[in-house]
């Protein structure tokens, strides 16, 4: 095993100064599976604050960490933050081809005002047509239900068969405790989700769509002569880089609210349920990502292609296999912490070729304070070929000679 700090330098440097190595078989401590939940007391930061609501959590978007939760994994109705995933499902099939923004959707009595009563609605006509991307607009901006009942009609046929595309997405993206039976949000006890899904939700929709997610950040929406302001209260909060996403409230589900905001080149996501008030799932909301930009940042323990370690490899046309990670890596850490960042490193024992570059070999292991955190796969840096029959011959003696002296 390898143990190194990892300060504002590169780690490379630090191993060469630092490492110790020890039996490359030893056991090693069970670490946390990724994207972990940070508690106070693991890393000595201020608890989360304290949030009235339901439930609620924060992730960065970056890393996906989870900065803090409460009941993140109960099952909830979920109101109109369900129109997040109308949304989604909407630009997946424009990217695909399949619609296009310019269709002209005929809007059927199903998303008829009269029939959707006490509903956010964008008071389209019945047996009017309008353009796909004005309903689009009206689903995010206004939470239209009669918006989004027409435009899963024109992608799914009926509202119940495009619930089907909801689901089959919700289970692509890992949304374990999720399931939708329409596409507006209105209360239904087979209708509902985590926190922690619509957290993934909104990272995906982020990540995956950025140029439709813009229209979240929209203040306002006007159609057929009425304009509609958005509900998300943080897109005018001047002391917030807030850009998204999506309010909801039914009876049920209360006030909830999933938001977005960035700074200094990081984003969070803060999912809250089942406040009492627009008000208050606004100031609550606002603690959480308070919270997370004061107290965390963004560090790239490894550097992606740099040799953290140099291991020897039997049966190869090269004797010493270079060891490190590909690809940039990012994590979560407390920012008070970054100076008690320690790396450590198990080598798969009985290493031989051939070996493939970017063939995992071993384990990288961070921990904060000593305390594992976040545990990282070791890979081969380069391709090393099975080497000649006379070397190969005498690599089995040595591993043979080194077995028995053991």
């Amino acid at each position: 095993m390898f143990t190194a700090r990892l300060l504002p330098l590169s780690l490379a440097a630090l191993l060469a100064h630092s490492a110790t190595v020890q039996a490359a078989d030893q056991a090693m401590p069970t670490l946390s599976p990724p994207a972990p939940t940070l508690t106070p007391d693991a890393v000595a930061i201020p608890p989360a604050p304290s949030v009235a609501g339901s439930a609620f959590i924060l992730m960065d978007f970056e890393t996906g960490d989870v900065l803090a939760e409460n009941k993140a994994d109960e099952r909830m109705p979920m109101a109109s933050l369900t129109k997040m995933m109308t949304s989604y499902v909407i630009a997946s099939e424009i990217k695909a081809g399949r619609i296009s923004d310019e269709d002209m959707v005929e809007i059927s009595p199903n998303a008829w005002a009269k029939n959707l009563k006490e509903s956010s609605l964008m008071f389209v006509e019945v047996g009017k047509t309008v353009k796909a991307r004005d309903l689009h607009l009206g689903i995010i901006i206004q939470s239209g239900n009669d918006a989004s009942i027409a435009m899963a009609e024109h992608v799914g046929g009926t509202e119940s068969g495009f619930a089907d595309l909801m689901n089959a997405h919700a289970k692509r993206l890992g949304m374990t405790n999720t399931h939708y039976v329409n596409a507006t949000g209105l209360d239904s006890e087979e209708h509902y989700s985590t926190a922690r899904d619509l957290a993934i939700l909104a990272r995906a929709l982020i990540r995956d769509f950025p140029e439709e997610y813009t229209i979240y950040s929209q203040k306002e929406f006007s159609f057929n002569g009425i304009k509609q302001y958005n509900r998300n209260q943080l897109l005018w909060d001047t002391t917030m880089a807030v850009d998204g996403v999506k309010t909801g409230h039914t009876s049920k589900a209360g006030y909830c609210l999933v938001s977005s905001a960035t700074k200094e080149g990081m984003r969070q996501i803060a999912v809250l349920m089942g406040t009492a008030s627009e008000l208050m799932r606004k100031q609550e909301s606002k603690k959480l990502l308070n919270y997370g930009f004061r107290y965390y940042e963004n560090v790239s323990p490894v550097k992606a292609g740099e040799t953290l370690h140099s291991q020897r490899i039997y049966m190869g046309d090269k004797d010493e296999l270079a060891m490190g990670v590909l690809s940039e890596v990012k994590i979560t850490i407390p920012t008070a912490k970054r100076k008690n960042m320690t790396a450590n490193f198990q080598v798969d024992p009985g290493l031989t070729a051939p070996v493939a570059k970017g063939q995992t070999v071993g384990k990288i292991f961070i921990q904060i304070d000593g305390k594992d955190y976040r545990q990282l796969p070791l890979v081969a840096l380069e391709d090393i070929a099975e080497g000649g029959l006379m070397s190969r011959a005498f690599d089995w003696l040595r591993l043979k000679f080194q077995s028995l002296s053991q």
